[in-house]
């Protein structure tokens, strides 16, 4: 049955990888074929004459497994798909009534949500299930209006806006429209009516509300107990129930930089501790207990009741981890072993692994969108890979420790000897982990942590014999007792923090990477299952030659004297990346921490996923947070050699350059040039010396020209600043793209300025139901009159131009056809 749940697997792989559901005829095709093949394959097994015969049964059994998991992906995707919020209901108020599903997070911004609807006034009948909300803070702490009492499982009456699930979508960027899909969240939006909202009843029935009010309530007391200022309690708190939000930045720094960030998560590794610690004291407490003068073991036999206390307890600490992927992974593997332990059949690990796969696909198609799904999968499957040929090794030693039982020194001699066997067992193990795990860190974080192996090795260990059986103790003895354990918990936590905290500065601590294509992740896959072979393996020493094209891509700059330009979808800001032969420059960061945090969430993402390590020039066209927020990021993820900015000499962002160790920082002026790998930038505004004029009115306005074709950059720049450049500089703004002036806005844009452009490309970089209204109906009008492509970033994406050399043309792609999904708002 292996082949049979990895080929159900493969195809809801392959269903989450389209553009499209099936239609009609696809559906009708697949069913003839699942159908064919589960028949022609029964009836070869079932004959067995030859092995090619039974082989391909097997094999067309593999092909209608692999039929079922598309289709059943599929289906379940259509009625997921039904519940999505129609177009005309979005931005208009609707009064819902529904229980706070999950944890409200909290902070000084205001408080968002998860919210399962029970009803609304919108009146029909497919109204999206679940929903996220916002409740916003405004105006300063001491005046504005103290927020409601959040808790978990409580019933509220809300008045809300609300619109799709539309996220920003670049390369190499997280696609929160995936992650809400996969949580089933149709529908974003906030409470639009504070005042208006009525809290219903305060402990709303069902066991997903109880399992709600349990992990809100331990994260209030753990949060009571240990206060404010202790560093780690977020951590204390996560090790608890799951919920990660309260774990401060510099210590997700640490476990990121460190590889160790998987031990903050209730991972498969901590529910089978809880099942099998549950499993031995049960076991334990079973063979004493007698009821009506019969022993208990009469009944049921010890190991089956401490199977079932296993899997019960399991079960329990996954609910409070809010039954995440590597914890369903792990009960599931829990469930199988135990059932199978329960049947008296002794089952291969591979198989209740196979099985734990096919359990946790078909209760959550969409688990294959996220990253714990492949590193949880993938860790147990490079375990096993790893530990292959060892139970002959260990049956060897029991052997020789009991043919020498009765001499001393040599049953010494042989604890030595096993005790290093173990050490050296467990260091291939984490050898094994780190290895295997390698391609699958690259491919999801653009990133390898050669100081994993250091930080994992003390730990896995520590977290796991230490800190999460305190957690446990709190978490299962009343109170003031709790608090004792708490406070050990995170006491203990220093410690390691501390060390983790030497290693993540380490300087080569962790090493970046392009991410890879699915060819190249592929090949370094198959590499690692080589090098993991055992010992005699033909050619397991060329293994390591198949990551070549992952850790040395080839190279993917574009041609001397032709530039790419991408204008990232960063939401309602600016953000463009430009690439030449050897160089890099980045117009505007994006909006930052004061807005929607786009420099840390898309911008440093792009590029560390394009493997860019430097930019030669960061401009900022000007101040305002929208284009300037992000800085602070790009300087975090480069080292940022230049600062050209519109911006006014006191400006805290000069500052912010200068403790950023920006050695070269400038502002902009007209009359600026340089010339890259025959790439030739030129700055054609804001004129030089000081200007009195609006903000906007500064912005840098940059011309690239690669010979025969230009891309004109225009920040905010409004009517005065065009008329000011056609009339000094008319002949300079020609260019085939342009970056539309300030997002479309009805002050800029004007029909003289677009004339002395003349763009047969005009980019839009807007947010999605941005509240300016951005762009303009009216500006609209004036570049559709003109005939020419419109990209916009809320409908396309990310924007792409490849640039030819000296009269070559250009080409554009927008991101959301590229890689183009189902789920996909458009």
């Amino acid at each position: 049955m292996r082949v049979v749940w990895i080929a159900f697997a493969l195809g809801v792989v392959v269903l989450q990888r389209q553009a499209a559901l099936p239609g009609a005829v696809a559906w009708t095709v697949g069913a003839a074929v699942l159908a064919g093949c589960a028949v022609l394959g029964a009836w070869c097994v079932r004959r067995r004459r030859t092995r090619a015969v039974a082989a391909c049964g097997w094999m067309l059994w593999a092909l209608a497994a692999c039929v079922a998991g598309f289709g059943y992906a599929a289906a379940r995707a259509e009625w997921r798909l039904s519940d999505n919020l129609p177009t005309e209901w979005e931005g208009r108020d609707i009064v819902v009534t529904g229980v706070i599903r999950g944890l409200p997070v909290i902070d000084e911004t205001g408080a968002r949500l998860l919210f399962a609807v029970e009803s609304n006034d919108a009146g029909f009948a497919r109204f999206p299930p679940l929903i996220r909300l916002s409740w916003r803070a405004y105006g300063a702490a001491a005046t504005r209006d103290a927020l409601p009492d959040w808790r978990a499982a409580q019933r509220w009456r809300f008045v809300v806006r609300l619109k799709r699930p539309h996220a920003e979508a670049n390369p190499g960027v997280r696609d929160s429209e995936a992650a809400w899909f996969a949580a089933g969240i149709r529908a974003i939006g906030y409470v639009s009516a504070p005042r208006r909202a009525a809290l219903l009843d305060a402990r709303a029935s069902g066991w997903r509300a109880s399992i709600d009010r349990v992990r809100d309530a331990l994260r209030t007391r753990i949060g009571e107990v240990l206060g404010t200022d202790a560093a780690h309690r977020g951590i204390v708190a996560a090790l608890a129930i799951g919920e990660q939000s309260g774990i401060g930045e510099d210590d997700w720094r640490v476990l990121r930089n460190t590889g160790t960030s998987h031990l903050v998560a209730i991972s498969g590794l901590h529910v089978g501790l809880v099942g099998a610690l549950a499993g031995w004291l049960v076991s334990m407490v079973w063979r004493r207990v007698r009821w009506r003068g019969r022993a208990a073991t009469l009944v049921l036999p010890a190991p089956y009741a401490a199977a079932l206390a296993a899997l019960v307890a399991a079960a329990g600490y996954a609910a409070l981890a809010g039954f995440n992927v590597p914890a369903q992974r792990a009960w599931w593997m829990i469930a199988g072993g135990g059932i199978a332990y329960l049947a008296g059949r002794s089952v291969p690990t591979s198989a209740v692994l196979c099985a734990a796969l096919g359990g946790v696909l078909l209760a959550d198609p969409w688990a294959v969108l996220s990253a714990g799904f492949w590193l949880s999968f993938g860790a147990v499957a490079v375990i096993l890979l790893a530990v292959a040929g060892w139970r002959a090794v260990r049956e060897a030693d029991e052997a020789g420790m009991e043919s020498g039982a009765a001499d001393w020194r040599s049953r010494l001699r042989a604890w030595t000897t096993r005790g290093g066997r173990r050490l050296a067992e467990a260091t291939r193990v984490q050898y094994a982990v780190t290895i295997g795990l390698a391609p699958l860190t690259a491919a999801w974080f653009a990133q390898v942590s050669l100081s994993g192996p250091f930080g994992n090795a003390f730990a896995i260990p520590w977290v796991s014999s230490v800190v999460t059986p305190v957690v446990l103790a709190g978490i299962a003895l009343p109170p003031p007792l709790d608090a004792a354990a708490f406070r050990l918990a995170h006491a203990a936590l220093e410690p390691m923090m501390t060390l983790l905290g030497h290693l993540a500065d380490w300087p080569a601590g962790v090493f970046w990477l392009r991410m890879p294509d699915w060819p190249v992740l592929a090949l370094a896959c198959v590499g690692v299952a080589w090098v993991l072979m055992p010992r005699g393996w033909p050619l397991r020493w060329a293994a390591p030659l198949t990551w070549l094209p992952l850790v040395a891509p080839a190279p993917d700059a574009p041609p001397p004297g032709g530039f790419r330009m991408t204008v990232l979808d960063v939401g309602q800001g600016a953000a463009v990346l430009v690439e030449t032969a050897r160089r890099t420059l980045l117009f505007d960061a994006g909006p930052g921490a004061e807005s929607s945090h786009a420099g840390t969430r898309i911008v440093a993402p792009a590029l560390r996923a394009r493997g860019i390590s430097t930019i030669d020039s960061l401009v900022l066209s000007h101040a305002d947070a929208d284009h300037a927020g992000g800085a602070a990021a790009v300087y975090a993820a480069a080292d940022v050699r230049q600062l050209l900015a519109g911006i006014a000499p006191k400006s805290r962002l000069w500052r912010d350059a200068q403790a950023a160790g920006v050695a070269d920082r400038l502002p902009c002026a007209a009359g600026q040039r340089w010339t890259w790998d025959g790439v030739a930038f030129t700055m054609l505004w804001p004129p030089g010396g000081r200007s009195a004029g609006s903000s906007n009115g500064q912005s840098c306005v940059l011309r690239i020209d690669a010979g025969g074709t230009s891309a004109l950059l225009t920040g905010d720049i409004e009517a005065g600043a065009e008329r000011r450049l056609v009339a000094d500089a008319r002949d300079a703004l020609a260019a085939q793209i342009l970056v539309v002036p300030h997002h479309g806005s009805r002050t800029s844009s004007m029909e003289p300025f677009l004339d002395s452009v003349g763009p047969r490309v005009a980019v839009f970089p807007v947010g999605y139901r941005n509240r300016f209204g951005h762009p303009h109906r009216t500006v609209l009008a004036r570049y559709e009159a003109r005939g020419i492509p419109l990209p916009r970033t809320d409908r396309d994406g990310a924007v792409r131009f490849d640039v030819a050399p000296a009269g070559g043309g250009f080409g554009f792609a927008r991101y959301r056809d590229e890689r183009r999904r189902y789920w996909m708002d458009r």
